[in-house]
């Protein structure tokens, strides 16, 4: 029997799901022993929570560059080519751990060596029975594409949860409303979305990009930060940001949009964001809501600029 055969959430109402968002620290962990209690401890808290979802964040996996030597941990090139030997192992564990507890888990994301030589920032997801599947990361950031040379995935998958479809946007991608809008085209409830960041600029904008995703599409987004320091890792030694579940403000929901949201951005420890979400009373909004913006999407693309009025910059 595992831990979602007796009392789940989901026998009394299928609508109602405890989500878990993680604002994870990037420990030093110089074992795999280490590192597999770490992680199992840490997965074992949100269930005993009754959490049905877990969500850590996007490069939680360079974590496992912890038990790599000091001058190759330290390398930013040296330590993702390095770690692919882990990957394997890695997967294992995050699938066994969901079978183990029944649970929806995405362990965040890390670094992936493909066949085409191209370093991709891959997200997995895994259920109660296995491995669903994987997103990849679709727009790179600066230092991504100029400094750690990470290269963008393709395309956009869907996963389908007894409580709800799930779409993965990570981190940046979040910034851009057409990748939301093909989630919602698709029939997405629920946007997991990973991330990681160093300032609290780079935190803002992630966060305005998954508020104004709840709000176009009528979705819930769940955003699961990187916290802490790491100076031991040169791709992820500074982190900041706060775990959050937001959605669209309408009726019965929260005015601001946001359901819930971790008390801090300054945390030096991991600590989960639990919060359960009514999907029923999300979906009633799209049909009664005080805008319907999901259905109204359409309507901005029949209309363009007419004329441009007054002076123009140059004559100024």
């Amino acid at each position: 029997m595992n831990a979602r055969d007796s009392g789940s959430l989901q026998q009394t109402n299928p609508h109602l799901v405890k989500l878990a968002a993680c604002q994870y620290a990037i420990e030093l962990l110089e074992s795999w022993d280490a590192y597999e209690a770490h992680l199992s401890g840490l997965v074992a808290e949100a269930v005993a929570r009754d959490a049905e979802l877990l969500l850590l964040p996007e490069y939680a996996g360079m974590a496992l560059t912890g038990q790599l030597e000091p001058s190759i941990r330290s390398d930013l090139q040296g330590s993702i080519t390095a770690m692919q030997a882990l990957i394997p192992r890695w997967l294992e564990l995050c699938e066994n751990l969901a079978r183990r507890h029944g649970i929806w888990f995405c362990p965040g994301s890390l670094p992936v060596l493909d066949d085409d030589g191209i370093y991709r920032n891959r997200c997995w997801l895994f259920g109660p029975d296995g491995v669903v599947g994987h997103q990849d990361k679709l727009i790179m950031t600066r230092f991504e594409r100029e400094q750690w040379y990470i290269g963008a995935g393709q395309g956009l998958r869907v996963f389908e949860a007894p409580f709800a479809r799930i779409g993965i946007l990570i981190c940046y991608d979040n910034e851009f409303p057409m990748l939301g809008r093909q989630l919602v085209d698709a029939g997405v409830d629920l946007i997991l979305a990973p991330s990681c960041t160093d300032t609290q600029a780079g935190y803002h904008r992630v966060r305005i990009g998954c508020q104004a995703r709840a709000l176009e599409g009528q979705v819930a987004v769940l955003q699961s930060p990187t916290a802490g320091v790491a100076d031991w890792s040169p791709a992820v030694d500074i982190n900041t940001g706060r775990a959050a579940l937001y959605l669209p403000p309408d009726y019965g929901l929260p005015d601001d949009g946001v359901l819930a949201q971790s008390a801090s951005a300054e945390v030096t420890e991991s600590r989960w964001l639990i919060q359960e979400l009514d999907f029923a009373a999300l979906h009633g909004v799209r049909l009664r809501g005080q805008v319907l913006t999901r259905r109204d999407w359409p309507e901005q693309f029949d209309h363009g600029v007419l004329e441009i009025v007054g002076r123009s910059a140059a004559e100024v």
